[in-house]
Order: structure tokens, then C-alpha cells, then sequence
């Protein structure tokens, strides 16, 4: 890696950040696409927010990536949202245009990428949970063109949860049905009619909880994923893949969320067939 007086800086900002792997991903698409830029880890207090978001000015940097808990604590320090960033309440990258600093959330279109061969567009999801993922990826869903989307969350999560759903019909005047993950016979019914099931939720973490009940029976037809990729195997993908489904990590989704923040800031492709490759390595 080559460091002059041209060299640019990108970032990821979040407190705790040290243990991120973004640097390993954004350093090796540096050097493979032979860009002159460096991307560090700042882990950032609350009160030095707005002077880092400075810098990106400052500094003529490329831009940062966010992650807890700073995702809605940077848009008041923002010139402009792209439309799921606004959707979502959530920004994830920030883009420096000429000074001009623009906030993304590039994690549903990662989301979504990372599914080889599967379209959302008039399709049906099922997703459990309603937190950060969960929203980015629901709001790319709708702006891709999902036919239907069910939402499972805890009972005692029920009425945090309407609020952003009536904003997002409000908005989008797509309607998304809400129900509690503890009434088995509705998610057994959702699931039966779903083309994708999406664990949205930190379940599974421990590598031993499930996120929904092993009775539920699976259609062949179901897609399955997880945004969970430590461990490599969750206990749902375990499951799924017993009942004969394809099942995917979330691994796919980190790499393909910072491809497309690569791509923001340079321009360029991620290579990414090469650095997924390292990526599995590393966590499997």
C-alpha cells in the first residue's frame, strides 16, 4: 500500500470500533483496485461528533462509515440524505461530494446483493425483529418492489414498533403487517406463503438460542437468511438447512454493504469474489 501526500482517508466511527474487520475489507479494496486511500477505525466519543463529520471536510476525505451508536446522532451534521438513508432514520455512509456531505445506508442494498440468484420484487418476506437491520432492510425491500412484507417482534416490542411502520406508509404508502412473535400459528401461516425468511434479530449470537420456535415447518421454496455471522453457522441456518432450504449468513451483507460504500467514494468496483474469500477464511 502506497501512502504520499495524495493519499485519502476513509473511516469507520462508532464507539466501541476497534474490533471492526471494515478496515481489512476497505484497505484490501484499496490495494486491489490500486487506489491511493487508507481507511482507519476512530472510535469517536458523543461529544467529538459534529468535529469528525468536520473533518471530512477538512481532511478532503473520501468519507466515513457509521455504526453504533451514531447511525441517527450524524444526520443533523449532514447536507443531504439519499432516499432510503431519509426512509430509514439511519445513515450508514457519508459521501463526500466536493464538500457537499451526503449521507447513505448502503445496508439493505448489501442485504439484498448478497442473495445469489434472488430478486425481492414481487416476492413476500417474513422478517423477525424490527432494529436497525431490520428497518434498512424492510425499507429497500419496499423501494425494490416487495409485494409483501410481515414483521414478527416480541409482544412487549409491539408498540415501539408501530410508530416507525405507520411513518414508513405514510411515506411510501406501503403497507406493512405487524404481528407478535409469540403467536406460532400467524407466523406459521405467513412463513407457508413467504418466498424469504430474514432473522433480523441478534438470536442466535450464543450460538445455541433460536430466534423462532423449531416446530414450524419451512416450505421447499423458502429462502432463508441471517444477518448473524459470528458464529459462521447460527442455530437457524443449522435448522433451515436440516429441512432441505438454502440458507444464508450474514456475511455477504457486511461485505456487499461496504461494496457499495466503496463504490460511492471511488467510483470503482469492490473485487469481491477475492476479498469474500478472505472474509470466509477469517470466520468460518
Amino acid at each position: 500500500m502506497k501512502i504520499d501526500g495524495y493519499t485519502r482517508l476513509a473511516a469507520v466511527v462508532a464507539n466501541p470500533i476497534k474490533h471492526s474487520i471494515s478496515p481489512f475489507i476497505h484497505n484490501s479494496a484499496f490495494e486491489a483496485t490500486n487506489t491511493n486511500g487508507v481507511y482507519l477505525a476512530w472510535e469517536v466519543e458523543a461529544t467529538d461528533l459534529a468535529e469528525t463529520v468536520a473533518n471530512i471536510r477538512r481532511y478532503q476525505m473520501f468519507g466515513i462509515n457509521l455504526s453504533m451508536p451514531y447511525k441517527e446522532q450524524v444526520i443533523p451534521y449532514l447536507d443531504q440524505l439519499s432516499e432510503e438513508a431519509r426512509l430509514i432514520g439511519a445513515v450508514n455512509t457519508v459521501v463526500n461530494r466536493e464538500g457537499t456531505l451526503i449521507g447513505y445506508n448502503t445496508d439493505g442494498k448489501g442485504f439484498f446483493k448478497s442473495l445469489p440468484s434472488f430478486k425481492i420484487s414481487g416476492k413476500r418476506m417474513v422478517l423477525l425483529g424490527a432494529g436497525g437491520a431490520a428497518k434498512a432492510i424492510l425499507t429497500q425491500a419496499i423501494l425494490d418492489g416487495v409485494s409483501q412484507i410481515s414483521v414478527f417482534v416480541r409482544s412487549a416490542s409491539l408498540e415501539k414498533t408501530r410508530p416507525y411502520l405507520k411513518k414508513l406508509q405514510i411515506e411510501t404508502g406501503f403497507k406493512v403487517d405487524l404481528f407478535a412473535l409469540e403467536d406460532s400459528q400467524k407466523l406459521q401461516d405467513s412463513i407457508t406463503q413467504a418466498d424469504l425468511l430474514v432473522n433480523a434479530t441478534s438470536v442466535g449470537m450464543d450460538g445455541t438460542s433460536q430466534p423462532i420456535p423449531t416446530g414450524i415447518v419451512l416450505p421447499k421454496q423458502l429462502l432463508v437468511a441471517d444477518v448473524i455471522y459470528q458464529p459462521f453457522e447460527t442455530p437457524f441456518l443449522n435448522w433451515a438447512r436440516s429441512q432441505g432450504n438454502h440458507a444464508f449468513n450474514g456475511l455477504g451483507m457486511l461485505l456487499y454493504q461496504a461494496a457499495e460504500a466503496f463504490e460511492l467514494w471511488t467510483g470503482k468496483e469492490m473485487p469481491m469474489d477475492e476479498i469474500l474469500q478472505s472474509l470466509s477464511e477469517k470466520y468460518q
